[in-house]
């Protein structure tokens, strides 16, 4: 940036459940100048909103988020009432308007269908493709899962003898392999589960807490379950559940390089009794749930809508499509077969498998 121009930057931030926050401002000499915050808000006194403008006003256009946030909250008047908003949204407008931070509608978004991969391949894949999108070399997109053999994904952090059961997975031909995100063990047999990743530019959730990230990149799922007669919510941190029981579970990765991995996976017709086979899940797991039995904890898609799996991805697949004018894309022959490098390497080895062992 010529820290010697002027220019207009315009930035917005609509808060979830809440109002709409714009910012119009210039920069000279790199910091903000004649701020103008603005929006379909609630904000008593009236002067308050002058306190917001002025504690922005001369700060640098790189002040990260949480900085902007507490500027705001230091020059607020005692007696301010922010109503539908907050300084952490007015920050978020700000890095939106410099182009630290962006929206959903800031993106070309496509969708990858499902598409058949052995399990190593699904998560190599979602190495190459957060890396991608981190490096500006892909669009940010949604790709579905779909499962060739009976498998077992557990988490970055967990130990393979606490997590799994070495003789049931033997005796049921079940494959295990270990994913780059934290989180819990996931047991997918093909047809049984409902698995996607989101990969991200970190922008997008620019300021957000780890806990506050999670329902807003699944907001759009929300919407789709919602269509098929479900009602489901976050329970914190990464459980999406419904007042019958849980349904999903989420994990993230973010890169150095500036992407970001955001995956689910939602029971459609599990096993419950093979699932407890293979999975180890003690008490201690289910000590904040309320409940003793794990087989009681999940709640399957299937006979809470009585759809067919296709039928569910297709109006998921179709909220995304219609929320974000998303496009059809593809795994390049590039793409493939680095991912098939990366689970020889990697994703395919004992060195990491058993990494925690």
């Amino acid at each position: 940036m010529d820290h010697g121009a002027t220019r207009e930057f315009h930035g917005e931030y609509k808060v979830a459940g809440g109002k709409l926050v714009v910012v119009d401002t210039d920069v000279a000499g790199g910091k903000l100048s004649q701020v103008s915050v603005n929006g379909d808000f609630f904000l008593e006194p009236d002067e308050a909103l002058d306190d917001i403008n002025a504690a922005l006003e001369g700060l640098e256009t790189d002040t990260p988020h949480g900085e902007l946030a507490s500027a705001i909250r230091r020059e607020l008047r005692p007696d301010a009432q922010l109503f539908g908003f907050s300084p952490e949204a007015v920050a978020t407008a700000v890095r939106r308007a410099l182009g630290k931070a962006s929206g959903f509608a800031d993106h070309q978004w496509e969708i990858i269908g499902p598409t058949p991969l052995p399990t190593a391949m699904h998560v190599a894949m979602d190495e190459v493709l957060t890396r991608e999108v981190g490096a500006g070399l892909r669009n940010p997109t949604l790709r579905f899962w779909e499962w060739e053999s009976p498998s077992v994904v557990i988490g970055s952090f967990q130990s393979m003898r606490n997590e799994v059961d070495a003789d049931a997975v033997r005796r049921h031909g079940v494959s295990v392999v270990r994913r780059m995100s934290g989180g819990g063990a996931m047991f997918m047999e093909h047809g049984n589960a409902i698995t996607y990743s989101l990969y991200i530019p970190q922008s997008l959730v620019d300021g957000m807490s780890f806990a506050d990230s999670y329902p807003f990149l699944d907001d759009w799922v929300m919407e789709g379950l919602k269509k098929l007669g479900i009602s489901a919510w976050y329970q914190p941190l990464n459980d999406i559940a419904t007042d019958i029981g849980k349904i999903g579970g989420a994990a993230q990765k973010r890169l150095s390089n500036g992407g970001m991995l955001h995956h689910v996976t939602m029971s459609y017709d599990i096993d419950a009794d093979k699932m407890l086979e293979i999975l180890r899940i003690g008490r201690e797991k289910l000590s904040d749930k309320g409940i003793k039995s794990a087989k009681k904890r999940v709640d399957p898609l299937r006979r809470q809508t009585g759809l067919t799996r296709e039928e569910i991805i297709q109006v998921l697949s179709e909220t995304f499509r219609e929320r974000y004018q998303a496009v059809d894309g593809i795994l390049t022959e590039t793409e493939l077969a680095t991912a098939q490098m990366l689970v020889e390497e990697k994703f395919g080895t004992d060195e990491w498998l058993y990494r925690v062992p």
